[in-house]
């Protein structure tokens, strides 16, 4: 081979383009993989790797498998031990007021309330993150709050003196008002809470009782419209700044389409939920009358005002621009 040759095929070579480096990201949810996050996540990962042709594939670690809480999320994405995360905000309200937003008791109580109030609240959710190092890709609601236990709870009486778990300070000092004894535990450590009596009742959605299979320890389930709190799948900022703009562009494109699946499957979900309770012998009560719903919402307002009056001038506004769309 003559010195031309090899010079000539060195430099085609050279110029040929370089394959784009695959990247593995690990995406860690505290919550079951039967959880409606988790086939969130899932459709988001399946999109993601479709989308860049297989550049960027997301392993996702459902049921706190990597030893991470939604607590734990926010430090260890904006800190890059891990590149992912799809995390309820109720657990991220000691960081900033904002993330108590979606979750303020009774406050919006439809899907159609929660998303009015998610698409007035989301500029404030990203710029949170990102001063902490981090994107939010996309954002999708848990269904409605209400009470798991071993009987109906359809008065001011029937709070009174239950072990309740609890995942905030809202719902913490709601049902405290409202008579209740609240345990504020994260969802990880609930399983085993129950099993030994520490705890007697749960606020969550059907849907995450449903992925623990809280029938085996529970009879009942009242849904009282508490709240639709807000899952986040957020990216750490680096990892995001090291695509090229085409990657980029693939996960805001698979970001918007797992957001809208996510809020599509609430069309269905808490029916499908319901009836598989009632499969395994569960009592639903789908509705509480006027009266039980004006006690609760009076246990919760000196929360509601003493977060506004924390919150500031910005929180009160967006409080009013939702209100005026209702």
């Amino acid at each position: 081979m003559s010195f031309r040759f090899k010079a000539a095929l060195i430099g085609a070579v050279v110029a040929m383009p370089l394959a784009a480096q695959a990247e593995n990201w690990d995406l860690a949810n505290e919550y079951p993989a039967t959880s409606i996050h988790a086939e969130i996540a899932d459709f988001f990962a399946k999109a993601v790797k479709e989308g860049t042709k297989g550049e960027i594939e997301i392993v996702n670690h459902h049921g706190a498998s990597l030893g991470y809480k939604s607590i734990d999320h926010f430090d260890a994405v904006g800190d890059g031990a891990l590149q992912l995360a799809s995390s309820s905000f109720v657990f991220w309200t000691g960081i900033d007021p904002i993330f108590q937003l979606p979750s303020l008791p009774f406050l919006a109580p439809t899907v159609e309330d929660t998303r009015k109030l998610y698409d007035l609240a989301k500029p404030e959710y990203a710029q949170a993150l990102d001063e902490a190092n981090q994107v939010l890709l996309f954002a999708t609601p848990w269904p409605s709050s209400g009470l798991w236990g071993n009987k109906p709870f359809e008065s001011a009486d029937d709070m009174k003196g239950i072990k309740v778990r609890t995942y905030d300070t809202a719902s913490t000092d709601t049902m405290r008002n409202a008579g209740a004894f609240p345990v504020q535990i994260a969802w990880a450590d609930v399983p085993a809470q129950l099993s030994t009596n520490a705890i007697d009742s749960v606020l969550t959605s059907a849907d995450g009782g449903v992925g623990a299979q809280f029938w085996e320890m529970q009879s009942n389930f009242t849904q009282v419209n508490y709240a639709m709190p807000l899952q986040a799948v957020h990216l750490n900022k680096d990892a995001w700044n090291a695509l090229d703009d085409a990657q980029r562009e693939e996960i805001r494109k698979a970001a918007a389409d797992a957001e809208a699946f996510g809020w599509n499957l609430l069309a269905t979900r808490t029916e499908e939920n319901y009836a598989k309770m009632r499969e395994h012998g569960m009592t639903v009560t789908e509705a509480i009358d006027g009266a039980f719903a004006d006690f609760l919402g009076a246990s919760a307002q000196p929360f509601i005002d003493a977060w506004v009056e924390k919150a500031g001038p910005e929180a009160r506004k967006l409080l009013d621009a939702y209100k005026a769309q209702r």
